[in-house]
């Protein structure tokens, strides 16, 4: 039998066993790091997470804080504190406008220290003042957005490096807060460290400074609802209610040496005139010269404007009545100069009362209305002058209130009666007519003359109720002495028309009413007004009085010499009859016989008839006739009489 041969299987290579350690030491090596990478990963989002949750939290904390206060002050403080403690941030401060000096930032009075050491700093940094493109402030402010600087001490544009360096402050980052565009402040920060810059904290500070920006502009609105409802409008001056809350303070401190009322003297004739546009320049123009003299006076005070064209001034200090003297004094001189409005030039003057606070003065209203009298105590004395308040103005005030309550009551009671005094023809010394002259029986025992109450009626408006009951008193009295004696030529009677009354747009219907009521004949009516009256507004009066005559009254120019009247506008007053002022009357004999003549011939060219007033002695009555005056009133002929006594001063 044959040997079989059986070949021995092939073996396998036995393993390289280095080469897969190598490799699986590779694929291990390739997983960690992959692991690692996905965890370094996961690690910088959980930081980022939480970094982004560290600004949101601040963020929120600042926003917050900023919605829930009134003041920027406080939101400002705030935010210094939470973003230096945030970061771990050294320094903080705030930058605005200067005052002096509104194109450079100056550091405000809020900053923010966290920890010892730093005051060399915090100096310069008081001390400093940024232009545009200068410091971080002034870069910021330049650029309007946020500026981040690694290394302040190694910034040449940075000239606080020395102070930096010598405090250990090294990075350096500002922001603007802005309000509608404009850099209103900036912020500051500073660190310990060199830092690159961070740009998503710098997107939160740019956060933070659009919060901050609605805190500055809401408290901007608050700020000009307080200025509006405490200054004027017009002039940007404190109005009464400041001024008042300034004099109330100051009287609680015991510091107030005087208050001056100032009106301007006939400012309506500027807006009648020119209109109220002009009006309002001219009060501005004032103004601002009030105030330069008050801005140089040296003193502590308050410049107001009340309305209108009145102005206040509070002196604080001791009483002085000589220094506030001189001090209203410099405010008239400081009128002297022309105004120019509108191409006209226009001269100012005002009247100012001056009352010293003294010990136990009262409040502030009391100081207000004494220094109006004063005020006023000038206005009667001449204008443009200076009065100072004594106790007797307000007394006198007291007793003019009590006269024009007294006043309303009598009109209300009919409590007047008329007395009639004869104006006399020269050229036969017949009565002609009677003036009617109004007498109040303020008692039963007394009776006031129009001179003790006219004014007062005048001013508070009550003349025109009482003027008109005069003049229809006045006419049925007429009607009734003329109805007595039908056959003799009949006696007119003249009434005053005060300058208030002349004013009324009603006028004309106004007499035309009583014309009709009384049913006396309109001949036998003569209305009186004054020189000044008639040159108030020419145009006017001319309307006014032709259409009086139209009605058939007679019209008279009373007090003539005492105004003044351009003969320009004379000759086209529809007058009939002019009256000579008693002064000139009473000074013929003496140096008036050259203005009588004077007055006579003017009234003879204009053919008028004249009536002499205040006739007291034959001497006066003979020479008025001999100059041909035709008509004359007075002691000599009559006193003023009632009505019972007319019937005996009428010739037969």
């Amino acid at each position: 039998m044959g040997l079989t041969v059986i070949a021995a299987a092939p073996t396998e290579p036995e393993p390289d066993y280095r080469l897969l350690y190598l490799r699986a030491q590779r694929r291990f090596e390739r997983e960690r790091a992959v692991r690692l990478e996905v965890e370094a990963i996961a690690e910088r989002g959980l930081r980022d997470l939480h970094e982004r949750e560290r600004h949101q939290a601040l963020i929120e904390a600042v926003a917050r804080h900023a919605n829930g206060t009134s003041s920027e002050e406080d939101a400002l403080d705030f935010t210094l504190a939470e973003v230096c403690g945030h970061a771990g941030w050294a320094f903080g401060c705030v930058y605005r406008p200067a005052a002096r000096d509104p194109s450079r930032l100056s550091q405000s009075s809020i900053a923010h220290s966290a920890g010892e050491g730093l005051e060399v700093f915090a100096a310069a940094t008081a001390r400093a003042e940024f232009p545009l493109e200068i410091g971080l402030p002034g870069r910021v402010r330049a650029s309007c957005r946020a500026h981040w600087v690694p290394d302040v001490t190694a910034d040449d544009n940075f000239h606080r490096r020395e102070a930096a360096a010598a405090c250990g402050l090294r990075a350096g980052v500002a922001f603007p807060i802005l309000v509608a565009g404009e850099v209103v402040a900036v912020v500051e920060f500073f660190a310990r460290e060199v830092l690159a810059p961070d740009p998503a904290f710098l997107a939160v500070l740019s956060e933070i400074g659009t919060q901050l920006g609605r805190v500055v502009e809401r408290a901007r609105a608050a700020r000009r609802l307080i200025h509006d409802a405490t200054h004027d409008e017009l002039t940007g001056l404190p109005n009464r209610t400041l001024f008042l809350d300034r004099l109330d303070a100051a009287l609680a401190r015991g510091t107030v040496g005087a208050v001056l009322f100032v009106d301007l003297d006939r400012f309506k004739l500027v807006n009648d005139s020119l209109g109220h546009a002009a009006g309002d320049a001219f009060l501005i123009e004032i103004a601002a010269r009030f105030a330069a003299v008050t801005a140089g006076a040296g003193v502590d005070h308050v410049l107001a404007r009340l309305g209108g064209d009145e102005f206040t001034v509070l002196l604080d200090g001791r009483p002085d009545p000589g220094a506030a003297s001189a001090f209203a004094a410099r405010l008239l001189e400081s009128l002297h100069e022309p105004i120019v409005v509108e191409g006209a030039s226009l001269h100012a003057t005002a009247s100012v009362g001056i009352v010293m606070a003294e010990p136990g003065c009262g409040s502030a209203r009391t100081l207000m209305r004494d220094a109006d009298l004063a005020m006023y105590r000038a206005k009667t004395a001449g204008r443009a002058r200076v009065a100072l308040f004594d106790g007797s103005l307000h007394r006198d005030a007291v007793r003019r209130l009590e006269m024009e309550n007294d006043l309303r009551a009598g009109l209300r009671d009919e409590a007047f009666v008329l007395h009639f005094q004869p104006i006399v023809s020269l050229a036969d010394r017949r009565t002609q007519g009677f003036e009617a002259l109004v007498r109040w029986r303020r008692t039963p025992d007394a009776l006031v003359h129009p001179g003790d109450f006219i004014a007062i009626a005048e001013e508070s408006g009550l003349i025109v109720p009482l003027g008109f009951w005069v003049m229809a008193q006045a006419c049925r009295a007429a009607v009734r002495w003329n109805a007595a004696e039908p056959a003799r030529v009949p006696r007119w009677v003249s009434v005053n028309v005060s300058p208030r009354q002349f004013r009324c747009d009603d006028v004309v219907e106004r007499v035309r009413a009583i014309l009709r009521d009384t049913g006396i004949a309109p001949g036998l009516l003569k209305i009186e007004i004054t020189e000044s009256v008639a040159m108030e507004n020419t145009e006017r009066a001319i309307a006014v009085l032709r259409s009086l005559r139209d009605l058939g009254v007679g019209i008279s120019i009373d007090d003539f010499g005492t105004g003044y009247s351009s003969l320009s506008s004379l000759h086209r007053l529809p007058f009939d009859t002019l009256k000579i002022d008693r002064s000139f009357v009473g000074a013929i004999g003496r140096d008036g016989d050259g203005i009588v003549r004077t007055v006579l011939g003017l009234a003879r060219s204009l053919r008028l008839a004249v009536v002499a007033e205040g006739a007291e002695t034959a001497a006066q009555v003979d020479a008025l006739a001999a100059m041909g005056c035709d008509q004359a009133q007075g002691f000599h002929f009559s006193r003023p009489v009632p009505e019972a006594a007319v019937a005996a001063l009428i010739a037969p």
